[in-house]
């Protein structure tokens, strides 16, 4: 009987983790495509050169994640192809003003970091419309998730030593606890033997 029961009780488990993983497996193409982002961002902000090509790359990637994703869900062969051709020009129109903002007159009105930020907006903006023309509550999400990547990121560059101090400032407060905990002295049994004598 008690084995009867301990294979009952495994088999909802093991189907919520089945579960929790499809879940995983069908959000991976967005987490992966925010966080490919934010490492350009952070890589543009590092180097101090734009990344033209990955930029690029990524519009693409994000494009095809697009026809993968609602591909399934289309149905009839005209249809198929609309998805296609929609999502095909609505990304060559994100990548042809990408390309305007890396023109070497509109570079020169630009510095280099703030290039990264708004490829990274046009990028969010293009990705959170995309979202919008295939009803994809992900895809949008997405691109408010990168588009919020973008405050988050300029605010954090202006904030780092503000951080880095109030680091600095929990690791002296530590310290000294940690110190103050070493010093006070063990009382030993000798100790306890007067104070229960007087």
């Amino acid at each position: 009987m008690s084995g009867i029961d301990a294979q009952h009780s495994d088999a909802p488990e093991a189907s919520t983790r089945s579960r929790a993983t499809q879940f995983l497996w069908q959000q991976l193409p967005y987490i992966v495509a925010l966080l490919l982002a934010i490492a350009g961002v952070a890589y543009t902000n590092v180097s101090h050169q734009p990344l033209t090509g990955y930029w690029e790359f990524l519009a693409l990637a994000i494009g095809a994640v697009c026809v993968v994703t609602k591909w399934p869900d289309t149905e009839g062969r005209e249809s198929q192809i609309r998805l296609v051709w929609t999502q095909a020009l609505h990304w060559i129109a994100v990548l042809v003003t990408m390309n305007i903002m890396l023109v070497s007159g509109v570079q020169q009105m630009l510095p280099t970091p703030a290039t990264g930020l708004v490829l990274l907006t046009l990028l969010a903006l293009g990705t959170f419309l995309a979202g919008v023309s295939l009803l994809s509550l992900q895809i949008a999400f997405l691109g408010l998730a990168m588009g919020s990547a973008v405050p988050a990121i300029s605010w954090l560059k202006q904030s780092i030593l503000f951080f880095l101090l109030g680091a600095v400032l929990l690791i002296g407060l530590a310290i000294s606890f940690w110190l103050r905990q070493d010093q006070q002295p063990s009382r030993s049994s000798s100790d306890i033997d007067k104070q229960a004598e007087g």
